[in-house]
């Protein structure tokens, strides 16, 4: 197997012209291989310089879990700290964990910071929402989001080889008008559910507010760690 390692957008796009296989650090991908046999070529992002951004309010697709630090936002960079083990947050990727994963551990973050993608197929690069990145499972260059004024991630305990385990992230963001907006997402299993409400009004009516999207069809538990997450956030942001 031959490996590629573009350094532009344009090598890049001429690897996936000609055939090469998209991966990450191979943490998903290495067993299949192994078991079904390994690509003519695959391609690493791991030297294309927009796909190692880290800041404020970016992330690149080839970053790695371990390198998630105090410069991204808080649910973000929890996010990141819980997946696997050091040994893979030292290997696996962004782009690896939200498109390739079933889990996608840092889907829910993503989604409570209203992050959006940038991707790259052999036509060029563009910008889409996070929803079509995983259903269509392109090839992801990396997120971008306006910074929250503040956030939060919850992940639930959970037993080696059991159900996936309860996580709610949550970000609270300034609006254009100078009122902030609470976006909540949440994952339950596999499936990830999210929900945005303005939380001027306070906590309760937030809650109230988000009864009425996605999230008001979970179960008690999660709602009851939506609860708390929600008031907690919410009392954060009032004190920043």
């Amino acid at each position: 197997m031959l490996l590629r390692l573009p350094t532009s957008l344009s090598e890049a796009q001429q690897c996936l012209a000609e055939g090469a296989v998209p991966v990450g650090g191979a943490t998903l991908v290495w067993a299949l291989w192994q078991r079904d046999g390994f690509p003519e070529q695959a391609m690493s992002l791991r030297r294309l310089p927009e796909a190692n951004v880290i800041g404020r309010e970016a992330l690149g697709a080839a970053v790695l879990l371990h390198q998630a630090d105090a410069r991204l936002p808080e649910v973000l960079r929890r996010a990141a700290s819980t997946v696997g083990t050091g040994a893979v947050r030292r290997t696996a990727t962004v782009g690896g964990n939200i498109v390739g994963s079933t889990l996608r551990c840092l889907l829910p973050a993503a989604l409570a910071l209203n992050a959006r993608a940038t991707v790259l197929d052999r036509d060029g690069s563009y910008e889409t929402d996070l929803a079509e990145v995983v259903s269509k499972r392109h090839l992801l260059l990396g997120l971008r989001w306006q910074a929250p004024v503040t956030s939060g991630y919850h992940k639930a305990a959970a037993e080696p080889g059991g159900p996936p385990p309860l996580v709610v992230a949550t970000a609270v963001h300034a609006g254009s008008d100078g009122r902030h907006h609470l976006t909540v997402a949440v994952r339950d299993g596999y499936e990830v559910v999210s929900g945005t409400t303005p939380c001027h009004t306070g906590s309760e009516q937030a809650l109230h507010s988000l009864d009425r999207t996605d999230l008001g069809a979970l179960p008690s538990t999660a709602r009851d760690a939506v609860r708390r997450e929600v008031t907690g956030v919410l009392a954060r942001s009032a004190g920043s």
